[in-house]
């Protein structure tokens, strides 16, 4: 059986306060680790490798600035056959990738007052020659929706499809992305959390 994730990214305790609080919410912790189960070890890979979900998690661990997740995952990876050359590729993706966020524009309207530019993410030849292309796509596509949610759009997932990610992986790419930017957040509320308690 694999450990709860959430539990071991907080290092939450069996019969802590923040474990009996957990508990609580039994559902939402029992979905929360089926979605990482079956983003992360399904039954098939289907069209994204283990090594490419993995990367992506680092890369996602390293733009939100969180070491557990980045180490846990960095250890999926490796065991995933990610090669140190891929990892230090990843480390220099997430360094130019660092901003803050987020950005984009809304449709024209009252909203329209909170448009914000940022920094649009071009992974550099350097690192790309490392990376290889799909996973040059993914990263810029992930940085897309991690900073700029409101402006990815077709330009950015037609460059998903001419790398080579089928309309299936670019689903379960955005899927990986989207999960772990939920986990992340409650992992950090959860370690503050445990300064309270």
């Amino acid at each position: 059986m694999v450990a709860d994730v959430i539990d071991t990214l907080a290092d939450i305790a069996p019969g802590s306060k923040l474990d009996l609080a957990r508990n609580r919410r039994t559902v939402a912790r029992q979905q929360a680790q089926a979605s990482y189960l079956s983003l992360f070890k399904p039954a098939t890979m289907g069209g994204v490798s283990a090594q490419e979900r993995y990367a992506v998690a680092c890369f996602v661990s390293g733009l939100h600035g969180q070491p557990q997740s980045e180490a846990f995952y960095g250890a999926g990876l490796s065991e995933a056959g990610g090669t140190a050359a891929l990892k230090a590729a990843i480390a220099l993706a997430v360094a130019a990738g660092k901003t803050q966020g987020p950005y984009g524009a809304f449709p024209k309207g009252p909203l329209s007052v909170e448009d914000t530019t940022g920094m649009i993410f071009k992974v550099a030849p350097d690192i790309a020659l490392a990376l290889g292309r799909r996973l040059v796509a993914a990263f810029e596509h992930t940085h897309m929706l991690v900073f700029h949610p409101r402006d990815a759009a077709s330009p950015s997932l037609q460059s998903l499809l001419d790398a080579g990610w089928s309309t299936t992986d670019v689903v379960t790419l955005s899927q990986l992305v989207a999960f772990l930017s939920f986990q992340i957040r409650v992992v950090a509320g959860l370690r503050i959390m445990a300064t309270k308690v």
